[in-house]
């Protein structure tokens, strides 16, 4: 008896087109996949938000003596989030599968097994299959965007307003300290 998958693993290959018109054959198990934050880029956010920080905590300390709300720490931050990875098999008009990635999520009732789709593909790492960046189910009409997890929405608002603000401070004390 053959193994259906490792029979299909040997005929998937990848696409190089960016745009990849077939039918849907199968959605594999999605795992999950983390974001890759740049430490720079958090030292910088977590800099300018400490100043910020820092008068608030003067300002908190002046009127009351009420605590600040629970930060998250240097190693929650930098972990990043993580966001769903679906394998999905897709079958063209002359017969080829090809494999392509599902970042984030859809509706339940967006794509089915069988569906004609339209895929825009982005590539990535050599080892990955490409991507999708959009999909027109044909079979429905629908464009459908799949969205995933950033590194701004895993900093979060608070903390990006907080270090705008430690960003303005420092700038005008900057240009106080050359004015005068």
């Amino acid at each position: 008896m053959v193994n259906m998958d490792s029979d299909l693993r040997n005929r998937v290959v990848r696409p190089t087109q960016r745009i990849l018109t077939g039918r849907v054959v199968r959605f594999m198990d999605g795992y999950p996949r983390e974001v890759r934050i740049g430490q720079p880029v958090l030292v910088a956010v977590l800099t300018a938000a400490s100043v910020a920080g820092l008068l608030v905590l003067l300002v908190r300390t002046a009127l009351s003596r009420a605590g600040g709300g629970a930060r998250r720490t240097w190693k929650d931050l930098k972990k990043g989030p993580e966001f769903l990875v679906t394998p999905l098999r897709v079958r063209d008009d002359k017969g080829l599968l090809y494999e392509v990635e599902l970042h984030g999520h859809l509706p339940q009732s967006a794509v089915h097994p069988s569906d004609w789709v339209q895929l825009t593909l982005q590539p990535q790492d050599v080892d990955l299959p490409p991507r999708i960046e959009r999909i027109v189910n044909l079979t429905t009409g629908q464009l459908l965007t799949p969205r995933t997890a950033t590194v701004w929405s895993h900093l979060g608002p608070p903390l990006l307003i907080q270090a705008v603000l430690g960003a303005v401070l420092v700038l005008l004390v900057a240009a106080a300290v050359v004015l005068t």
